[in-house]
């Protein structure tokens, strides 16, 4: 459940980075309110999420889902140019979440106590 917490998150992070460029500096009253929805409904998911998964995954998660997501949107409505480069770099981006996942949570029992060194 978490983890599905986190990449609807990471949706609304992409909304909200979008609505931010079309915000014109805050000028724009619409994309400015959806900036701020989009921006509160993402934070919030990723603070549930983080109660599950480690922060450091959690937070490169996020931002990798959500930067591919803003500059694939981009892509597409012309906003931004499109290349197979970039294509690949993205793609690379997912990979590299996708991998995150996949790894195994670490034994609890196995980790080090913090504040003690390995040389008990």
């Amino acid at each position: 459940m978490a983890w599905a917490v986190l990449l609807v998150s990471a949706v609304f992070e992409a909304v909200w980075a979008t609505a931010l460029g079309r915000s014109n500096g805050f000028g724009e009253p619409v994309a400015t309110a959806v900036f701020v929805v989009a921006l509160i409904i993402s934070m919030a998911g990723l603070g549930t999420a983080v109660k599950r998964i480690p922060i450091g995954t959690a937070y490169a998660v996020w931002v990798g889902v959500g930067a591919a997501l803003t500059v694939t949107y981009a892509m597409a409505t012309g906003d931004e140019p499109a290349s197979l480069p970039k294509a690949v770099f993205l793609a690379g981006i997912i990979g590299c979440v996708i991998g995150l996942k996949l790894l195994k949570a670490p034994d609890p029992e196995q980790a080090p106590t913090p504040g003690r060194g390995d040389a008990d």
